[in-house]
């Protein structure tokens, strides 16, 4: 039996490059983080059985080795892909639900891929397993998201992706300060708003709009503001960058904001009236900038807030129907946690 886990990630600055419509014409460079909040996988090859049983919201049991039929796709084009020689049990248990814009999907292919790998004795680098789950999610499943949170889910810990136009992604841990990283952890505040969102809908709107905009035969018009945005938020993650080893978290915030207005503009679906309540609340409360997770239109906000403000924002963003999250930096990425 094999249990391994990958931690959630907290995109910081740059996010949206990452996608394919981006950066195979302009490349790709954001900040991400992982943070303590874990996907657990459970993975066994039963002495006796003759099935794939699967467990996460839904029980499935399908006949070995009849792959094709088991509906959780992320299940099936990784077993298909690993070519799995004996029936086996997976089950999942996750801090987080789907949805919420932490990259949940993509900590599942991660800490799969890895339990897999474990169990056939395969040993793969953090980034062989980050690329496998690039492939099986973007390649295999056809979905429409970037490698952002793949890389995060391996890698662990605070780093700059930069991904070339052939999709190559050359990774480097920012060796921060202790002091910096103990600071960002103080002053990044996280808070769900109890919607969840598909964000494949988003993404894919976000990705026709960057892929509308090299078309020869679009008059100058909102498509090429929607790519203007998405240069300035790669500006931005590099901005932040400089600002994580200056020690800056001000301007973190400040930049954040900056990332939240020009990201709207991308996606219609990105907000709404509450969500911006909610932000606009938040600022009056001491937050100097942020940003709902992940693809936008619900789940997790996250925000910088001021030096002795963490109170009085928590205080009325509960009160106004959010949650608050404590979490801290997660420095390991996936790993096997019983192998037995």
């Amino acid at each position: 039996m094999i249990i391994a886990r990958a931690p959630f990630r907290l995109p910081i600055g740059g996010g949206g490059t990452d996608l394919p419509s981006y950066y195979e014409q302009f490349e790709g460079s954001l900040i991400t983080a992982a943070i303590n909040k874990y996907m657990y996988l459970n993975i066994n090859e039963p002495a006796v059985s003759n099935v794939i049983k699967v467990g996460y919201s839904r029980t499935e049991i399908v006949p070995f080795p009849k792959f094709e039929n088991i509906q959780h796709d992320i299940v099936r084009e990784t077993i298909k892909y690993l070519q799995a020689r004996k029936p086996l049990e997976i089950n999942s248990v996750a801090d987080l639900s789907a949805g919420t814009g932490m990259g949940s999907s993509s900590s599942y292919t991660v800490a799969l891929l890895k339990a897999l790998n474990t169990l056939y004795k395969k040993d793969k680098s953090v980034q062989d397993l980050a690329e496998e789950a690039c492939m099986v999610e973007i390649n295999l499943c056809k979905k429409p998201i970037g490698k952002q949170d793949q890389y995060a889910a391996a890698f662990g810990g605070i780093i700059q992706m930069n991904i070339a136009k052939d999709g190559k992604v050359n990774v480097e841990h920012l060796e921060l300060d202790k002091e910096v990283i103990h600071e960002l952890e103080d002053r990044l505040m996280m808070f769900y708003t109890d919607i969840q969102r598909d964000a494949n809908i988003i993404l894919g709107e976000q990705s026709q709009k960057i892929k509308a905009a090299f078309s020869s035969n679009i008059e100058k018009g909102s498509n090429f503001t929607a790519l203007d945005a998405m240069h300035k938020i790669k500006e931005i993650g590099f901005e932040i960058k400089k600002c994580l080893f200056s020690g800056d978290i001000d301007q973190i915030g400040n930049l954040m904001h900056d990332h939240w207005t020009i990201k709207k503009k991308v996606s219609t679906s990105m907000s709404n009236p509450s969500i911006d309540a909610w932000y606009n609340l938040a600022v009056t409360q001491g937050a100097l900038g942020g940003k709902i997770m992940g693809a936008g239109g619900g789940g997790f906000f996250v925000f910088i807030v001021k030096k002795g403000s963490r109170t009085s924002l928590k205080n009325a963003l509960e009160k106004s129907g959010l949650k608050h999250m404590d979490f801290k930096f997660d420095f390991e990425g996936v790993k096997v946690l019983a192998n037995v």
